[in-house]
C-alpha cells in the first residue's frame, strides 16, 4: 500500500492517479478514499491528477488512540501535500471531509491551493450552542455514539439508508452501495470512529471559513438527512468571502454517488472556471 508518514510516525494511505493539475479529496465519517472513486476516475479520464487519502484511524491508514481531531486531521493532510509536493491544488471535502479542508485552510493557508469545493460540508458547526441555536442538539450525536457503541455493523447498515435517501418512498436501494459503506465503515478503528463524532458535531469553522478567501463551490443536497442544508451551506455562503452555492433538489447527504453525474460535471466546470 501507499503510505505517507505524518509528524508523529502515523502511517496514511492515500491514492495518486493520472497526471495533470492536482485535486484533492477528502472523505466523509465513517468512509474511505474510496467514497471517492467516482470523482477520482472521472476527473482523472479528464487529466487531472487526482489524490485521496483515508483518514487516520478510518479505511488502511493506522488507527491512533489520539489524535482524531479536526486539527490533526487538517495536519495530516498539510503533510501529505508536503510529502507530495503538490502545489496549487483545488481541494474537495465530503461531509466531515469538507470540515477538514476548512480547517486545512485556518491552519495552513492557501499557499498551496487555489480553489476548494465543500460537499454536503459540516461547517460552521453542526452542534446547537447559545451562540449557534439553530443547528443539532447533543441529543443527535449522542444517539449516534450510542448506536455505534451498540452494533457498529447494524448501526452502518441503518445510518446508510438516510445518507443514500433510500428510506425516502420510491427510492430506487442499490443492496451494493449500502453494503459498500459498511464494509468501509467497518475498516476503521473504533476509538478514531467514535472520537471523530465530537470532531465532526462539535468544531466550531466559523474562523476557517472566513479565511477562505479563494474561490469556493459549495455543492449540497435539498434532501440532506445527515447534515441538513440550512445548518451548514446556507450558512457557508454566508461567511465564504468567494463562494458560489449550487443546491440539488430532492439530493441526499450521499450524492457523490446518488447523483454522480452531476457532481462529477459540476467540479469538471468548476475546476475549468
Amino acid at each position: 500500500m501507499t503510505t505517507a508518514t505524518m509528524k508523529d510516525g502515523t502511517k496514511i494511505f492515500y491514492k495518486d492517479w493520472g497526471t495533470g493539475p492536482v485535486v484533492t479529496f477528502s472523505h466523509g465519517w465513517p468512509l474511505t478514499a474510496d467514497a471517492w472513486d467516482a470523482q477520482m476516475f472521472f476527473l482523472g479520464m479528464h487529466g487531472f491528477r487526482v489524490i485521496a487519502h483515508d483518514r487516520r484511524s478510518h479505511g488502511r491508514s493506522e488507527q491512533t488512540w489520539n489524535g482524531n481531531d479536526m486539527d490533526t486531521y487538517a495536519d495530516d493532510l498539510a503533510t501529505l501535500l508536503e510529502t507530495l509536493n503538490v502545489e496549487g491544488a483545488t481541494m474537495v471535502g465530503h461531509s466531515t471531509g469538507g470540515g477538514e479542508v476548512a480547517r486545512y485552510v485556518g491552519r495552513h493557508g492557501t499557499a498551496r491551493v487555489k480553489k476548494a469545493v465543500l460537499i454536503g460540508a459540516v461547517p460552521p458547526q453542526m452542534l446547537q450552542t447559545p451562540t449557534n441555536p439553530n443547528a443539532a442538539p447533543m441529543s443527535v450525536f449522542d444517539g449516534l455514539r450510542a448506536g455505534f457503541l451498540g452494533d457498529r455493523p447494524a448501526f452502518f447498515e441503518g445510518l446508510a439508508h438516510p445518507f443514500f435517501g433510500y428510506n425516502r418512498p420510491g427510492a430506487k436501494v442499490s443492496q451494493g452501495q449500502i453494503g459498500s459503506f459498511v464494509q468501509q465503515g467497518m475498516m476503521g478503528g473504533f476509538k478514531g470512529e467514535y472520537d471523530c463524532i465530537k470532531a465532526f458535531s462539535e468544531t466550531d469553522f466559523t474562523d476557517d471559513l472566513k479565511k477562505m478567501t479563494i474561490p469556493t463551490l459549495i455543492l449540497h443536497g435539498e434532501d440532506d438527512q445527515i447534515v441538513p442544508i440550512d445548518i451548514a451551506a446556507r450558512k457557508q455562503i454566508k461567511l465564504l468571502p468567494k463562494a458560489e452555492l449550487k443546491v440539488y433538489p430532492g439530493a441526499p447527504h450521499g450524492m457523490c454517488v446518488t447523483h454522480a453525474d452531476k457532481v462529477n460535471a459540476d467540479l469538471l466546470a468548476f475546476l475549468k472556471s
